[in-house]
């Protein structure tokens, strides 16, 4: 599970479906596979949408809009 805070994440696009791959310490960011491919924003557009529902967090894309390498923001649930 990934915490709240922010987060370097690296996503690999066209992937046979949305998923974590896991933690990657020599570049300090989260892989994720991301089912959509990378045009027209969708595979950014999938990255929040599959992290929102995959942590029931809020998620915004802060940096990397047009490239794999991303800085994420992921707001604590509100109780």
């Amino acid at each position: 599970m990934i915490a709240p805070g922010k987060h370097r994440v690296v996503i690999k696009p066209n992937a046979p479906q949305s998923k974590i791959i896991g933690y990657d310490a020599e570049r300090g960011a989260y892989r994720i596979a991301v089912s959509e491919p990378a045009e027209h924003d969708k595979a950014n557009k999938e990255l929040v949408r599959f992290l929102t529902k995959e942590l029931g967090c809020t998620v915004r894309l802060l940096h990397g809009l047009r490239s794999r390498e991303k800085v994420i923001e992921i707001l604590p649930k509100k109780s």
